[in-house]
């Protein structure tokens, strides 16, 4: 019988230990201080003070009415270069819808619609225009005072844009579809007519009412501001619709 002869185990091998090498530590530097912020006021004081100075200069140059007269005309004519040039899409909507066909209904039967609008809202006046954006006039179709229809303002042309900034924004109003209601000034011989009338508050919404669309407009005088602007705009917008095909 042979025995098997059983060597002995090895023992096992230590693995000998790394040295991890050392980890340097890298500071961080520090965050720069923030440069403290100069405001140059220089500059603006100059602008300012420059201004002034032209501003004095040109009132030492007005020393004569002519120069007044001269100053006056050309602010004016400023203004409203500028007033059309920022209005200047809305116009040419309004410009371009107005090439075609006409709304405007004819004047028989544009009175009955005035009639009734004077008597519901118990205006001093009704007064409806025919507008030409294309040459920037307007014709009077129609007028009525505290004692009826009065034929001295039928036919009467005007410019519809003028020099007078509030009635150039009620015009842009109305190309937007709005309904403007303000304090009358004189600016026409309408507005002077109507005044004559005891009207010293008119509102004024364009014929369609829609936007974009711009025939012409009716004008309602008041001797004071009505008490309720929404109502009035609402009827003014109602008897627009009708005055309009």
């Amino acid at each position: 019988m042979v025995t098997k002869k059983t060597l002995p185990k090895k023992a096992p091998l230590k693995k000998a230990p790394v040295k991890k090498p050392p980890v340097s530590r890298t500071k961080k530097p520090a965050a720069a201080a923030a440069a403290p912020i100069v405001i140059d006021v220089s500059s603006a004081t100059k602008s300012a003070s420059s201004m002034m100075d032209k501003a004095i200069d040109l009132i030492k140059w007005v020393d004569t009415p002519f120069k007044l007269f001269e100053v006056i005309l050309l602010a004016s004519i400023f203004f409203f270069g500028y007033f059309a040039w920022d209005s200047r899409t809305v116009i040419l909507n309004a410009i371009t819808q107005s090439s075609k066909v006409t709304n405007l209904k004819e004047v028989n039967h544009l009175i009955p619609v005035a009639v009734s609008l004077q008597k519901d809202l118990e205006a001093v006046s009704v007064v409806v225009h025919k507008a030409s954006l294309n040459v920037n006039t307007r014709t009077t179709m129609l007028a009525f005072g505290p004692k009826g229809r009065d034929n001295t303002l039928d036919g009467l042309i005007s410019s519809l844009f003028n020099k007078d900034p509030g009635r150039n924004a009620s015009i842009i109003g109305m190309l937007n579809g709005e309904v403007i209601c303000d304090k009358l000034d004189v600016t026409s011989k309408s507005s002077e007519w109507e005044i004559k009338q005891g009207a010293s508050f008119i509102c004024r919404g364009g014929i369609p009412p829609e936007i974009g669309d711009f025939d012409g407009y009716v004008a309602v005088g008041f001797k004071t501001e009505p008490a309720d602007l929404s109502v009035v705009k609402t009827r003014i917008n109602l008897a627009s619709s009708e005055m309009s095909q």
